[in-house]
């Protein structure tokens, strides 16, 4: 009888390793023709041109920071998308913001964490509106050899509890455990065009694999 009853509970077991192993399913966050489950100043600043989420302007100065947010939250995640960032002068910058949430005031910011873009913040993780400091900077050398400026890039954040993680074209900058357990784990996501300069950026295939 102890024999049955061992049989019986190992294919249970077994059937429980291989739920827990089996991958995520992976959605789409940008259809490639609309702003669907996006929000922000779609009448000024962000459009879709070409099947990308193109935000900014090469001929006018990005008065404002402006974030394009999804309109759900997500906690743990592998986020990934292709960006390409473009710029005639002024601060040309960008950035991913993720378990980020929009400010009071003013209403067109975000507060969170950010994948960072541009010269000198390439790949780092960035604190919008809270720390307002860079956490972690990613290594200059590493991102140059990595990066094809001025042409489209793959980013991927994986954000599993307290780690974060960033990679640019398959390259890890990022690697960062927060250690402030108030800092919240779930949020928005959002794509940023900085203020400050004549710059544009655009986004695609964007998508994201949710964790445990």
């Amino acid at each position: 009888m102890r024999t049955l009853l061992r049989c019986a509970v190992i294919p249970v077991a077994i059937m429980t390793n291989v739920a827990a192993q089996a991958p995520q399913k992976t959605t789409s966050l940008f259809d490639g023709k609309t702003l669907r489950g996006w929000e922000g100043d779609t009448a000024r600043t962000w459009r879709v041109e070409d099947g990308a989420i193109a935000g900014g302007s090469l001929s006018e100065t990005v008065p404002r920071n402006e974030f394009l947010c999804t309109t759900r939250s997500y906690g743990n995640f592998i986020l990934r998308l292709k960006f390409k960032l473009v710029g005639t002068e002024g601060f040309v910058n960008s950035g991913v913001q993720f378990r980020s949430q929009r400010t009071a005031a003013p209403p067109n910011e975000m507060i969170g964490y950010q994948a960072d873009l541009g010269d000198g913040y390439w790949g780092s993780l960035y604190d919008e509106s809270r720390r307002n400091k860079t956490l972690v900077q990613a290594d200059a050398k590493q991102v140059k050899d990595a990066l094809r400026p001025n042409d489209w890039n793959d980013y991927e954040i994986r954000a599993e509890g307290p780690r974060i993680r960033l990679f640019v074209n398959g390259r890890q900058t990022v690697d960062y455990t927060e250690p402030d357990a108030a800092i919240p784990q779930s949020g928005l996501i959002g794509l940023q065009v900085h203020g400050g300069g004549k710059a544009k950026v655009f986004f695609k295939d964007i998508t994201i694999e949710e964790l445990p």
